[in-house]
């Protein structure tokens, strides 16, 4: 019998999940080490982050022709817009204001990822994409909750200077049904998912180069 889709997602999660201590940042934020610059420029780094990823998700969205996996990245392009009015209000509280988070200057360790999703948008393979994400997304929000605790403790953020981080931390149930609805609609249709792996695996370097990149330049 044929894997399901939250079977195949869950193995890639058991084989792709970030080894404890991989990330250099994340923990110096949540123990209140880092100093608030690396707020900013991680501010200055998600505007264009989630600047580029709305894009690749709405081609996602027009190159998809199931139904379920239009929704998905239709509904995940949504969130983005969301993100990028939070993370303008969060550099708003790390000092950057608008015009000063426009002229920030990216460092390219940081925007692997978001280059390499818009590679995914171009070329990938619908379902083995969406695989790909749902693995990445979970350590992300893992990420994006424990920041945004340390910016409460030990920062001194309100909740709207911490909204980025809380919108990507909060559970979607209702987010991963439709991901699944979408993966069990290629595995269905006979869809390959044999490039998640690789997909995931990128994803996965690269969201650790984003923080381990920042946490170097503040060494």
């Amino acid at each position: 019998m044929s894997a399901t889709a939250q079977e195949t997602l869950a193995g890639l999660r058991d084989v792709l999940g970030h080894a404890e201590g991989e990330n250099r940042l994340v923990p110096r934020i949540a123990a209140g080490q880092a100093p608030r610059s690396v707020l900013a420029a991680l501010a200055g780094e998600q505007y264009r982050v989630i600047s580029s990823d709305w894009r690749s998700l709405l081609h996602l969205a027009a190159r998809a022709e199931a139904p379920a996996a239009k929704q998905y990245f239709s509904t995940l392009a949504a969130g983005e817009g969301i993100a990028l009015e939070r993370v303008v209000q969060f550099a708003a509280a790390a000092g950057l204001d608008e015009a000063a988070l426009k002229a920030y200057q990216p460092l390219p360790g940081c925007q692997a990822y978001p280059a390499y999703q818009a590679w995914l948008a171009l070329n990938g393979d619908i379902t083995a994409v969406i695989l790909a994400l749902n693995v990445n997304f979970g350590a992300w929000g893992e990420y994006c909750g424990t920041v945004s605790a340390a910016l409460a403790e030990h920062y001194g953020f309100d909740e709207t200077g911490r909204g980025f981080f809380d919108f990507f931390a909060a559970p979607a149930p209702q987010l991963l049904e439709l991901a699944m609805e979408a993966v069990q609609a290629g595995l269905d249709a006979g869809e390959s998912t044999a490039a998640a792996h690789g997909y995931g695996r990128l994803l996965q370097a690269y969201e650790l180069s984003f923080w381990n990149t920042l946490d170097d330049q503040v060494r």
